[in-house]
């Protein structure tokens, strides 16, 4: 199973922009059953990836976006990313937030939106990447 991943990232102050050859990123979709777990449920999938600054300088404003794969729902607090906000997307990787800021129509007015109506995760990094640095980011889903 593939995922599309987007990421950006900004040197020196700049805005942020998209930077595919300063960022090397790669994504791993790995299933775990539910046998292998000492946790009864479904299987899941573990989303995981990894970026590495390639350049010989630091990069700012690094913002990894992943899709939740289709067919799958976001695990509630499964994002990980150490050093990084972790924002959701319900609108298709549109816009982000953090989850008590996404609401969705419903019957006239709305709701809040619940980890099984997110589409894409983004871990915004809040600290610069030195060069030559990587990291890892992850999250799980179930099926639908």
């Amino acid at each position: 199973m593939s995922c599309a991943l987007a990421l950006a990232a900004a040197s020196g102050g700049a805005a942020a922009q998209p930077a595919p050859s300063e960022l090397v990123v790669s994504s791993v979709v790995e299933r775990i059953a539910a046998a292998d777990r000492a946790i009864a449920g479904p299987d899941r999938l573990v989303v995981s990836v990894r970026f590495t600054n390639t350049t010989q300088h630091v990069l700012d404003s690094i913002r990894i976006t992943s899709p939740v794969p289709e067919g799958a729902a976001y695990v509630p607090h499964s994002a990980s990313g150490p050093g990084s906000e972790v924002l959701f997307s319900i609108d298709g990787g549109k816009t982000f937030g953090r989850p008590d800021e996404l609401v969705l129509p419903s019957d006239g007015g709305t709701r809040a939106a619940d980890a099984a109506d997110y589409t894409h995760v983004r871990w915004a990094l809040r600290a610069p990447l030195d060069a030559g640095a990587s990291g890892v980011v992850r999250f799980s889903t179930v099926p639908r």
